[in-house]
């Protein structure tokens, strides 16, 4: 990946703003950087207040003005794999995957192969440097065990539009879930603000306190003896939102390790149960979660485009299991 230049960016604080940290305040602006992004600019003083270096966690006053150099990109390290991808649509902007569950999606910590910005690489000759480094052309994200369709940028351009959709909630993503229990009403919306879990720094978890606004619409489409199977679409895009929230319902998704979807939610039903309920998780080794639907306007060309992908087999396993007891 070839060096992109140097970016520099000014502004002033509006004066009725005061008392919000500096991270979070330019996390929520308009600027194509994520908030660790943002953290680690801050710390390498690439971010200034009045001139003056400060830290994340500086509280803005109102009228000062930020300054903000963010560097030309580093010499991507990271290796390309020959990694087979199911690509349904690809032209010179971007392209739309479906992911099959098991691949992280970017690298991180201890894990820097096998992922699908190293497939990608080895795909493509280009990709967006907006999100840094180790996450070229990536817009959005999927957690490493659940699959579907995710759209990359192949260049700033499509990576500022589609970045742009996402901020104004105009771009669609929609999920099919399995959930245990059912949920109170045909559809809904959870309305719940998520932040990282005080327990567990790996984890998220609904917080009231320093929580970031979370949107999660959801509809009903079929109801089993233990189950729901849900279609849900996101609204905004926490890190494991949709899990977070179907587990903060305590109706976590089937399979899911992290939120109660598996022998946590199983303890708390009837005996008679439970030895169908356990058969069921031998059918998946995951959470039982697939985005099946993507849509978005082309930045470049303007047109809509939507794309869809059928349920995995595992999923479909669970399902035709729950299908058959349903029978009379």
């Amino acid at each position: 990946m070839e060096k992109t230049s140097l970016r520099k960016l000014e502004f002033k604080v509006p004066h009725e703003i005061a008392e919000k940290r500096l991270d979070l305040f330019l996390a929520d602006k308009d600027i194509d950087l994520s908030r660790s992004r943002i953290q680690k600019l801050i710390s390498e003083q690439n971010i200034l207040v009045d001139g003056r270096p400060t830290k994340p966690s500086y509280k803005i006053k109102g009228r000062e003005k930020i300054t903000i150099q963010i560097p030309p990109l580093e010499r991507l390290s990271l290796e390309p794999e020959d990694i087979p991808l199911d690509i349904p649509y690809e032209d010179s902007d971007l392209l739309v995957v479906n992911k099959k569950a098991g691949m992280v999606v970017h690298p991180a910590l201890g894990n820097y192969s096998h992922t699908l910005v190293n497939a990608l690489l080895f795909h493509c000759k280009d990709l967006s440097g907006i999100n840094g480094v180790l996450r070229p052309g990536i817009v959005h994200r999927l957690d490493k065990n659940t699959s579907g369709l995710l759209v990359v940028a192949k260049n700033d351009f499509a990576h500022q539009g589609l970045a742009e959709q996402i901020k104004n909630r105009t771009l669609l993503r929609e999920y099919a879930a399995i959930v245990w229990g059912h949920m109170s009403s045909d559809k809904g919306i959870i309305q719940a603000p998520i932040g990282r879990s005080a327990k567990d720094r790996k984890r998220m978890a609904v917080s009231r306190l320093k929580g970031r606004e979370s949107l999660t619409e959801y509809q009903v489409q079929e109801r089993f003896d233990f189950c729901d199977l849900l279609s849900i679409r996101l609204k905004t895009g926490r890190t494991h939102q949709i899990r977070v929230h179907l587990s903060y319902l305590n109706h976590p998704v089937l399979g899911d390790p992290d939120y109660g979807g598996r022998q946590k939610w199983i303890r708390g039903i009837h005996d008679g149960h439970r030895p169908l309920a356990q058969k069921l998780l031998t059918l998946i080794d995951r959470q039982a979660l697939h985005a099946k639907k993507l849509g978005f306007t082309h930045p470049r060309t303007e047109e809509y485009k939507e794309f869809q992908s059928s349920l995995p087999e595992d999923i479909e396993n669970v399902l035709n299991l729950l299908r058959d007891l349903a029978m009379p």
